[in-house]
Parts: C-alpha cells; structure tokens; sequence
C-alpha cells in the first residue's frame, strides 16, 4: 500500500548481508583458494528499491499503465508505434511465446522487472519492423557479402572480451559498437544521417541506458565496462528474434532455457547475419572487412553459426571452469536481483554449473564440423603472461601481419589499464557450489585442452585487463 515502507529484501536467506560481508581475504598459505570469510553475493542498490515502489504507487494512481506480457498486445503496440506490419520470417514466435510463458510462470518480477521487460519487448519488436523497412527500402542491403568473418567462441569471462577489443582496434575488420548492439536498427529517417543532416540519436540512447544501468548496479558494467562506442559482442542481434542466453542472465526462467536447447536456432543466426549487413550498410564500410564476432552463445549453436557463416574462422578461447562458472554466477546474479525481490544465490550457481556445462559439451562435440586449419585454441592463461605472443599465434592462423595493428592493440590496453573501476569479487562458496565438484564436473574439459586450473578464484590481479 501506499506510504508503508518497502518490503525487506532479502536475496540470500539466514545471512546478513552488510557491507561488512562484501569483504573477503585469500590466504594462500592454507590452500590458494580458500576464503577466510565468504564473500556474500551482494544485494541491488536503493534506486531499484526507490523505482520499483513508485512503480508500484503509480499503477494504484493509474499514472502507470499495468505491464502487459501478452504477446498479442506486444506485436499490436510495435506495429501501431511505428505504422508497419512485417516481422520478417515469423520463426521468431516460438522463442517469444515460450519465452513469455517462461517469464510470466517463472521469473517472478517486480514491478520494476515487468516494466523493464515490457520495453525490452517493445524495443526488439519495433525494430525487427524497422529492419524489414529497410530491407525493402534498400534491397542492396541483402547482398552485401559477409565473407571469413573471425569469430571468438569461449565461456563468458574466458578472456573474449579482450581478445574482441584488441582485434576490433585493426583496421582491416569491421566489428560492432555498443549503441549498435544495443540499437541495432537505424530509424526511419536514417538517410538524413547519412546526408549529414541530422545526427544518430541512438549513440545518446545508449549513453542513457549506461547511465541508468549504473544507478541500477554499479556492478553489472564494472564486470564488463563499455561505452557507446566500443566495440561489443553481437548477442543483441541473437536477442531480435528472442533466441538468447541474454535472457536467462537476467531472468529466472529456466523452461525457456530448456526450451532453447532443444530448438534449432538457424533461422535467428540469419536474421543476425541481415542485421550485420544492415548494420554495415549503415557504416558506409567496405562490405569487403570480415567480422570480428564474438558471444558465449556460439558455443550452444555451432551448427547454426557454421550453416549460416560456412567461411568462419573461429578462435576458441579456455580458462580454468572454476573461474568461469564462478564469474558467469556472479555476472547472472547482478541482474537478476534487479528485476526479482526472489532470488536465490544457490539456484543461480546451480543453473549456470549445468548451463555452463552445456555449452562445453555442446562446443566440443560440434568442433568436429569444423576444418582444423580454421580453428586456434587460446588459453586465458597465456594472454595474462604474454597478451602479445599469444596474439601473434592468432595472427599467424589468420594469415596476416600483426605489426600495423600493434599500436591500436596498446592504446586499448593502456586505456584499459587507467579505468578506475570497483573489482569484481565473487566465489563459488557465494552461490553454493564447491571448487572439488565443479573440478570433477569439467575435469575432460580441462585435461583435453590443457587449461592451467591453479589461479585463486576472483584474482583481482589477473583481472584488470578484463576478461
């Protein structure tokens, strides 16, 4: 009811979650990674509390209109939006209807969630009718190549992040921009732009979005820092035909999951592909720069990625699980507790220990589609002890010199060096799970490829330069 304080938040049952249980301090003489006391997952900050209660007041007001997770209402709001009706290939339906149910059975949101996901919607479904526009504006758009594209297939916090960015810093690539992620698709009156009449709104729109996520969690672009114009992964042009893990990171919706594992995703990877052509088109870059790409998502869809880019190059990157299925966690639970007052710390380490272990074995049985002069493996390891030598073996498997790219790749690093940003701390013992069984849960993983499992889990040493 209105004017009674907001409900007592509790993500984690029994445990007192104060500033005080934020720290945690790593004693290597009795084992290198045992924590003297646990570091507790934290908690979301006072402005989600403060927005999801005038939410909530608003729609008691009817100032606020109530969230409508109904996909009907939501294809009928895109359209009147914007004065189109083609969607492109309908396939997307069956992720979003399953999606939905998911949501609304499942991830128990707030009034802050609801909302958030109502606009989410409304954004990618808006722009799968601005897509369409385009393509039947400018049909050259659909014939523009997208030959060899390099692609960088690992588990989040595997080093992906870094090796994209150092790559992306070369010239001879073309790679994605954040607001281009984020928006992927240019407005009606995109021409102007191009005339040089009007500028795009959308690197502001996506400035905007940054800002509030930091009121939202700090934390969330502290474990991966951006900015409108870096580049960035092209997971949101899998999240326009509904089909990605986006959607479980921050949501609790595990029939959606299970759903998508079950489901071939070919038909999203084209849309992806006509989303990079639309999105080069809208560059004015030669169509002749292969892609840099990268997502954790490939590592569940292989098969699709290599029907639909058959030419790939892929560098498969490695790191110690116990690190990555911490990490991946930690990176889940930042969101979640955004858009739920009901999460558990122990059913989200449980969903991405088997999550994670998924797309291990899914990686590895679909290497064999793959010709092994069109793979490198790449240690997480290597890149931290010696980030140059370990790009020069990239280079090498791509055919190219390094050396015009050297400069670029340091002004990144350096760059990177000086971000003053809070250290991501997280553990295993923070969402229940154990070093030994997660060990024993990816032991053929790492004996196979040789990944070094000794680093303490959260280093902060060995994560300045981003993952």
């Amino acid at each position: 009811m209105i004017g009674q304080p907001l409900p007592t938040w509790t993500p984690f049952c029994g445990h007192d979650l104060s500033k005080n249980t934020l720290r945690g301090t790593y004693h290597s003489s009795r084992g290198p990674t045992l924590i003297d006391q646990p570091i507790q997952p934290p908690r979301r900050t006072h402005f989600i509390d403060l927005a999801d209660g005038v939410i909530r007041a608003g729609r008691k007001l009817g100032a606020i209109d109530p969230a409508r997770l109904d996909k009907n209402v939501l294809l009928d709001g895109a359209m009147q939006a914007t004065g189109l009706d083609d969607f492109g290939d309908d396939w997307f339906e069956r992720p979003f209807d399953a999606l939905l149910d998911s949501v609304k059975g499942e991830a128990r949101l707030n009034a802050a969630g609801d909302l958030s996901a109502t606009k989410q919607f409304h954004h990618i479904l808006r722009d799968r009718l601005y897509a369409q526009m385009w393509f039947k504006r400018h049909p050259e758009i659909l014939a523009r190549p997208l030959r060899n594209p390099v692609v960088i297939v690992g588990p989040m916090r595997s080093g992906t992040t870094r090796l994209h960015r150092l790559l992306a810093g070369d010239k001879r690539f073309a790679h994605l921009r954040s607001f281009e992620t984020i928006s992927p698709v240019p407005r009606p009156e995109f021409e102007q732009v191009l005339a040089g009449e009007k500028k795009d709104f959308r690197p502001k729109l996506a400035s905007r979005i940054m800002k509030v996520a930091r009121l939202a969690n700090p934390r969330t672009l502290s474990i991966h820092p951006t900015g409108p114009y870096e580049p960035e992964e092209e997971l949101g042009l899998l999240v326009a035909s509904m089909w990605s893990m986006k959607h479980d990171a921050q949501w609790h919706v595990p029939s959606y999951a299970q759903w998508c594992e079950d489901e071939d995703p070919v038909a999203a990877y084209r849309h992806m592909a006509n989303l990079l052509r639309l999105i080069g088109w809208s560059q004015q870059e030669s169509s002749l720069r292969p892609w840099i790409l990268k997502t954790p998502q490939h590592m569940l869809d292989l098969p699709a990625l290599l029907e639909v880019f058959p030419d790939a190059r892929l560098i498969f990157t490695h790191r110690d699980p116990k690190q990555f299925v911490a990490s991946a966690a930690s990176l889940a639970w930042n969101q979640q507790i955004i858009y739920s007052d009901h999460c558990d710390a122990a059913r989200t380490g449980r969903e991405w220990l088997g999550k994670t272990a998924t797309m291990i074995e899914r990686m590895r049985s679909s290497r064999d589609l793959i010709p092994a002069n069109r793979m490198i493996d790449i240690q997480y390891e290597d890149m931290e002890s010696d980030w140059r030598g370990t790009m020069e073996r990239v280079y090498r498997f791509l055919g190219l010199d390094m050396a015009p790219a050297i400069p670029a790749m340091q002004r990144y690093l350096d760059r990177s060096a000086r971000l003053k940003r809070r250290p991501h701390r997280y553990s295993l013992e923070q969402f229940g799970l154990r070093e030994q069984e997660v060990s024993e849960r990816f032991a053929d993983y790492t004996e196979t490829y040789g990944i070094p499992t000794g680093t303490p889990i959260g280093d902060a040493k060995r994560r300045r330069s981003g993952a």
